[in-house]
């Protein structure tokens, strides 16, 4: 796919996931002038005419359709507008947020392929032995749990019960270790069985016999033959990992306390933010296009037959 198809993905993404969050912040029940105004001022202050004065300043009797016009002629300024909570830009907002889910994301990712790919190679060289079925048993465990479970269980084992680590937080290392870990578990027991699925079909090629036929020994064939053909679907993974990583954030970030884009997104969509929610669907669905763009650019690195 080249670059001008990627760049209409692009602006597909763009109106497709500005559309769907607007028209579900819309359908959402109740007045929502009701609920910005107790974000903003606090229940306690929450009346009739404090909803008004939000009502009224927010412009909010304009048609669904005008207000999504405004939108997209912010995104054509490179504008997503301003939190109706917190009054700030919502760049601003996003671009804290977003640092902070990063680095969360690139922990959980890093500690997965640690975790994950060595496995499944060691047990896809010996395909049938105890490691891969015990491997195959633990991977279709982890991949059964949902992850919001998982967090639970490792909160109420490690920070609970051993008092190893703190059960949420941000700030120091110790408070990426349980987030980090809860989504990393779930990558490696896919990627831990891609990888062994690759190896094991990679041992039963003619050119890994006859690599073998021709004297090299066992690590000689694994990384002169071995490793780059398993690397390519391991990489392509990557880019699907990013969608799990998503869906993982905005869970895993609301039980552990981080205080990334997913946590923002869920008090946004529950105080009626609609600028918040936009804005922040719109980053990790971009987000979702440029990792897959990366994602093929480095596959024909990998493997550059077909390449024209």
């Amino acid at each position: 796919m080249n670059i001008s198809s990627r760049l209409l993905q692009l602006v597909m993404v763009v109106l497709m996931v500005g559309g769907a969050s607007f028209l579900m912040m819309q359908s959402l029940p109740g007045d929502a002038s009701w609920r910005i105004a107790a974000g903003r001022y606090g229940y306690d202050a929450l009346d009739a005419a404090a909803a008004a004065s939000v009502r009224a300043e927010m412009g909010m009797e304009a048609s669904g359709g005008l207000s999504f016009l405004y939108w997209l002629g912010d995104i054509l300024r490179l504008e997503l507008g301003t939190s109706l909570i917190t009054g700030e830009p919502v760049w601003n907002e996003i671009r804290h947020q977003l640092g902070n889910s990063l680095s969360l994301a690139g922990a959980a990712l890093g500690l997965s392929f640690l975790i994950g790919p060595p496995l499944g190679l060691l047990a896809g060289l010996r395909a049938g032995g105890l490691l891969d079925r015990s491997l195959l048993a633990i991977c279709s465990l982890l991949r059964a749990i949902p992850q919001f479970l998982l967090a639970l269980v490792l909160i109420l084992l490690i920070a609970v019960e051993m008092g190893l680590l703190p059960a949420a937080g941000h700030g120091e290392a110790k408070h990426f270790i349980l987030p980090a870990l809860t989504l990393a578990l779930g990558l490696a027991a896919v990627s831990a069985r891609l990888a062994r699925d690759a190896m094991a079909a990679v041992t039963q090629t003619a050119f890994h016999d006859f690599a073998r036929w021709k004297g090299l020994s066992n690590a000689q064939t694994f990384w002169r033959h071995g490793l780059r053909h398993v690397a390519l679907p391991l990489v392509t993974y990557l880019g699907l990992q990013f969608v799990t990583l998503v869906e993982g954030v905005v869970v895993i970030e609301s039980i552990f306390g981080w205080p990334g884009i997913g946590h923002a997104l869920v008090h946004a969509i529950f105080s009626r933010d609609v600028p918040m929610v936009q804005g922040t669907a719109l980053v990790l669905g971009i987000g979702f296009v440029v990792i897959n763009l990366l994602v093929d650019l480095l596959g024909r690195q990998l493997d550059p037959r077909g390449v024209k």
